[in-house]
């Protein structure tokens, strides 16, 4: 397992494709904690966060079956989609769903249900708004990434990330601020901010 932990999550995918079910083990370490905190981010709730988690992985094993991964080194990203899609599917049929009195005739407290939808709105606006900054992410130049990521996702400071990168500590603040700049013109293309 050791010598997995060093390969790629696309030479991992490759491997468990082959056969190598230790790989798709090796993937799921990699990547369970950080998809599960994403999925309970948007769910608020630790027991369909769970549920949401084991579908999702349901899905990728099935994907991967299928063959419809393609190899573009974002395999959380694509992981993230999966989840994304499920917890909107989970929102989209939670709206639908209707109360019933003692007699088990349908009621609607059009307040309470009017208020649920908004919240669960907003909760997948929240979310599509994450997947598009980490979209964005990936298309900062290499040097800026790497410390968004280090720094954001990995919660590492600066100096040791000035230490990994090979660079001044200046630099690495640098970095950090063009990224961003870069982060908020993006967002202002899209309309997030004026």
């Amino acid at each position: 397992m050791d010598s997995k932990n060093r390969m790629t999550d696309d030479a991992l995918v490759k491997a468990y494709i082959g056969g190598d079910a230790e790989a798709f083990d090796c993937l799921l370490a990699r990547h369970q904690d950080r998809l599960f905190q994403h999925i309970f981010y948007a769910v608020h709730d630790e027991d369909l966060a769970n549920d949401i988690f084991q579908e999702t992985f349901v899905k990728v094993i099935l994907s991967l079956r299928k063959g419809n991964y393609v190899e573009q080194g974002q395999f959380f990203a694509w992981l993230s989609r999966i989840a994304h899609n499920l917890v909107l599917d989970h929102f989209k049929t939670q709206r639908g769903q209707c109360s019933y009195d003692e007699d088990g005739q349908e009621f609607a407290d059009e307040t309470t249900s009017q208020l649920a939808c908004v919240g669960r709105e907003e909760e997948m606006i929240r979310m599509e708004s994450i997947e598009m900054v980490q979209k964005w992410i990936t298309l900062l130049p290499d040097e800026q990434r790497e410390v968004v990521k280090m720094r954001f996702y990995q919660e590492i400071p600066f100096k040791e990330i000035a230490e990994k990168t090979g660079v001044g500590i200046s630099t690495s603040l640098a970095r950090m601020r063009y990224a961003l700049l870069n982060l908020r013109k993006m967002a202002t293309r899209a309309g997030m901010l004026k």
